[in-house]
């Protein structure tokens, strides 16, 4: 496996840095205070080709491979792993879904505003009772006559609620079908609720520990009634179809979380050569040098997981044992490097204003959003053939 980055690939990635550092970054902390998505930063990601880039220009997008996608999310995350996630859940979550199993007049309709980022998408999984255990997915769609009539709710559901938001991508309970062992289980399937349609209700945003310039609400759906054409793949596959959307997203997510984990290490590495302590820098202090080089062996292995699964997904080849190292690994690191360069920075860490402590309460959800540490240890020993 070659983990160097072609010129192409390393081009990307310094473009995304350097608006990260001189467009993301100095709005970081305002936009994190105001818990806003700053709309204006969206649409400079837009006109970067951001939301294409793993998209092909037949559709609009620029033709690049998932791996790019991953280098820019990686590179945003450095500095606000809001502005981050937004890319990773609006292609990932978004125009994925569409792409992958939408119809000709679907993508049609939605691709072209989605790739550009004139448009976001959210996908509606989880619920109160269903989310790594998504077979217990209560919200229900019935068909009446040429069109579905939809009743549940979703939770924590990314990029639903913006001002650019278009619809958001559901799982629902469609029917019943028999299992090959002759049980009765539920049949999902996937369905487009445009934003807007009568009865689908988004709610009031979540009040965050962390995340807060992320969009993120609740939805409630009361008898909308949507076209039968809106079903997107076919019915009853919505399981299959979320699986895979979510094998894909963890390699993104791991970018992400690597991307935060490299931003504490950069500010740590930073404060340490420069604050003077008893006449000389901090960093001097064994004690700090060594928890200093702890974080970059984290970045280093969350780095390289994470590559290693975005080649494989690029390659065409299977890649959920990777991906869910790669999600795990990186999660960890992001959270573990967090805590050390808050610790690094003492009582400056403990300021909102500075990027260690908003990392500091935005890693968390790295552990446990796109399924959980816990989920992504079953996912590894039941891939080892063990039946945990």
């Amino acid at each position: 496996m070659n983990y160097e980055l072609s010129t192409e690939e390393q081009g990307l990635f310094d473009r995304v840095k350097d608006f990260a550092d001189t467009v993301v970054a100095p709005a970081a902390y305002e936009y994190d205070t105001k818990r806003r998505l700053p709309m204006e930063i969206i649409a400079q990601m837009g006109e970067l080709g951001l939301f294409g880039l793993p998209f092909p220009e037949s559709v609009g997008g620029q033709g690049k491979s998932y791996f790019q996608l991953c280098l820019a999310v990686e590179a945003l995350g450095r500095v606000d792993q809001s502005i981050g996630v937004t890319l990773e859940a609006g292609v990932g979550l978004g125009v994925m879904p569409i792409y992958r199993h939408g119809t000709p007049e679907q993508q049609a309709e939605y691709l072209p505003d989605l790739v550009a980022g004139r448009a976001l998408a959210g996908f509606g999984l989880t619920e109160a009772k269903a989310g790594s255990d998504a077979g217990a997915t209560q919200t229900t769609a019935v068909l009446d006559g040429d069109e579905w009539v939809i009743n549940g709710s979703k939770q924590f559901i990314t990029n639903s609620g913006t001002p650019i938001t278009r619809f958001v991508t559901i799982t629902a309970v469609t029917g019943e079908k028999t299992a090959p062992d002759g049980s009765v289980k539920k049949e999902l399937s996937t369905i487009i609720v445009p934003n807007g349609t009568p009865g689908f209700t988004v709610e009031e945003g979540y009040d965050k520990v962390g995340w807060h310039t992320s969009d993120t609400h609740p939805l409630t759906l009361t008898d909308v009634r949507v076209p039968a054409t809106n079903l997107l793949g076919a019915r009853g596959r919505g399981y299959a179809n979320f699986l895979q959307t979510l094998d894909e997203g963890r390699v993104a997510f791991a970018a992400l979380a690597t991307g935060a984990a490299q931003g504490c290490l950069e500010e740590a590495l930073r404060y340490a050569k420069e604050r003077v302590v008893f006449g000389e820098p901090i960093g001097s202090n064994q004690h700090i040098a060594f928890k200093i080089g702890r974080m970059q062996a984290r970045v280093h292995q969350a780095r390289l997981a994470w590559h290693d699964a975005a080649r494989k997904l690029d390659a065409g080849k299977p890649f959920k044992l990777e991906a869910s190292i790669a999600k795990m690994v990186s999660g960890e690191a992001a959270m573990d490097n967090a805590r050390d360069a808050t610790q690094i920075f003492g009582g400056y860490g403990f300021m909102n204003e500075n990027t260690v402590a908003r990392h500091y309460r935005d890693s968390k959800i790295l552990e446990i959003g796109e399924g959980t540490t816990e989920v992504q240890l079953m996912i590894i020993t039941r891939e080892l053939g063990l039946a945990a």
